[in-house]
């Protein structure tokens, strides 16, 4: 299972080794699923942290190691899907879909909260506690037998 993180899920991830951003961590350590991210996130969340919380750099640079950086995709597929964002986030959803990641990891209500729950393509949107109880709930079915993914 392939999850995309938003910048805003990567601070948060950042600024604390608890809540539902750094179990996402825990659990791709443990090996239930694989953190993916774009090179535009990066630089936002890393400018971000920077300005706002660096004292959490440390941390940042050990976390983002172990995050795959995806290759950026074009924003323009959004339109052929029919979904509005303002500029800043659809290279977000772009490089989500584009990777074919399992779920697009955000925690932004404002401008990604009309698509919390929807399937765009193969990749549903969820805020990271949301994130985080679908995996627990595959990691369950993975143990019963049935496939996880």
């Amino acid at each position: 299972m392939r999850l995309f993180l938003d910048a805003n899920v990567l601070f948060s991830a950042a600024l604390s080794p608890v809540g539902a951003a750094s179990s996402l961590f825990a659990f791709a350590g443990a090996g239930a699923c694989e953190l993916v991210t774009s090179a535009f996130v990066v630089a936002e969340a890393t400018r971000n942290l920077r300005v706002k919380a660096p004292e959490a750099v440390d941390r940042w640079e050990r976390l983002i190691a172990s995050v795959g950086i995806v290759v950026e995709a074009d924003a323009r597929l959004l339109d052929r899907i029919g979904v509005a964002l303002p500029a800043k986030d659809r290279p977000v959803l772009a490089a989500a879909l584009g990777c074919r990641a399992t779920v697009l990891v955000t925690g932004d209500r404002r401008h990604f909260g009309p698509l919390f729950g929807r399937r765009l393509g193969g990749t549903v949107v969820l805020s990271p506690r949301a994130a985080l109880a679908f995996l627990v709930e595959a990691s369950g079915d993975s143990r019963s037998g049935a496939d996880g993914r």
